[in-house]
């Protein structure tokens, strides 16, 4: 027999394992350490959705369901996304998915032959480029500057593009640097979009994370529904990431594509999640837990921000999600060896950005999705740690 690793796809031999998992790896093993590396809610599941749960199994609620999701969690979730001025039908334009994620990879296996571009406003979610490259695409990444506020640029677009590009794949608000799209900067990507034919995937799961300023949906600007597939879920807003839900909504055509390879490897998705999300989607005091979560990021967000600026770190104001992306290169470390030695000297736990894209260089990623006192004290061990540059 051959060795085993000559059996291995070159495609997945030649793959990086996660920046993100690597830091995790250390921190949970390391006694005394904190962490501003995960990007999970810190809030439990409300309680109404786990007994939502709960009682499906007591009923017997197990088996299958239809592949792309029950009628009525596809009808909610359909109501749901109308929040954001998108409007799909609930039976032929929603699919349930196993959290955003699959979204993410059914979307580009669905819309992707071999050789041709995806273009990626980056720094991105680290399962972007991997997803790509899986189903022979070729990634283009669209480096985004911390002075424009890590906002795609029509500009920034049309240079990138060429005869082979075929798909956009942004998220706003976005992961890891929290910045967001206004309505006129959609509106000039958009114009680039039709005037070159490009297909849109864009990744909304923090769409309810916005402060100050209401999100808005490239896919509910004039003549972009059509070629756009927009990706949603209740990770985040609704603090279920351990549930794996997540909804994509687009066109008839391309969802039941995309249905297709979803049927073939996951069947649906699970049956007692569903039920979960059902409620959180139909429950009267919805939009209240959810307002009531945002109102505790937003305060970490400012303690977060002054905090870095008052060590005399460059941060661009994050007004998404729940990251904060400081630059770090007036100490002169890389973002990889800022993170080595901060977890090693000060046992605080941060992403360095370059796991998001080589433009994150110079720059690390800190979530605050944590109590404020566990924020506190990271804030004062890095600064300790700046200190000495």
């Amino acid at each position: 027999m051959k060795d085993t690793k000559s059996y291995l796809s070159k495609i997945v031999q030649d793959m990086p394992d996660s920046g993100i998992k690597d830091f995790f790896d250390v921190a949970n093993t390391m006694e005394g350490a904190l962490s501003l590396g995960v990007g999970e809610p810190d809030f439990p599941t409300p309680e109404h959705v786990r007994e939502a749960a709960i009682a499906s199994i007591k009923k017997g609620d197990t088996k299958y369901t239809d592949n792309r999701g029950t009628v009525e969690l596809r009808a909610a979730a359909a109501d749901y996304l109308t929040k954001f001025d998108l409007h799909y039908d609930k039976q032929d334009e929603i699919l349930i998915t196993m959290g955003a994620s699959e979204g993410i990879d059914l979307a580009l296996r669905t819309l992707v032959n071999p050789g041709e571009e995806v273009l990626v406003a980056e720094p991105s979610y680290v399962s972007y480029i991997p997803c790509i490259e899986l189903c022979g695409g070729v990634p283009v990444s669209l480096k985004l500057r911390a002075e424009n506020k890590f906002r795609l640029t029509r500009e920034q677009l049309e240079e990138k593009i060429t005869e082979k590009s075929k798909v956009l794949l942004i998220s706003y608000p976005n992961n890891p640097t929290g910045a967001i799209m206004e309505k006129e900067d959609l509106e000039a990507i958009a114009e680039v979009v039709k005037e070159h034919d490009l297909f849109v995937i864009t990744d909304e799961i923090y769409a309810e994370l916005t402060y100050g300023k209401k999100h808005v949906s490239i896919a509910s600007l004039p003549g972009m529904y059509e070629r756009c597939v927009v990706l949603n879920g209740f990770s985040k807003a609704f603090a279920m990431t351990g549930w794996r839900m997540g909804i994509a909504a687009g066109p008839k055509d391309v969802i039941f594509h995309m249905n297709k390879i979803h049927q073939f490897t996951t069947m649906s998705a699970g049956t007692t999640s569903q039920y979960a999300a059902l409620e959180a989607l139909t429950s009267p005091v919805r939009d209240e837990e959810i307002a009531v979560m945002r109102e505790e990021y937003d305060a970490r967000r400012t303690l977060m921000v002054e905090g870095f600026r008052k060590m005399g770190l460059s941060v661009a104001e994050p007004e998404g999600a729940f990251y904060v992306f400081p630059d770090i290169r007036k100490t002169g470390l890389t973002s990889e060896k800022f993170c080595n030695r901060l977890l090693q000297e000060q046992k605080v736990a941060v992403i360095p950005g370059n796991a998001f894209g080589t433009c994150g260089e110079g720059f690390v990623r800190c979530s605050y999705a944590y109590s404020q006192e566990v924020i506190r004290a990271c804030l004062e061990k890095i600064a300790e740690f700046v200190a000495q540059f």
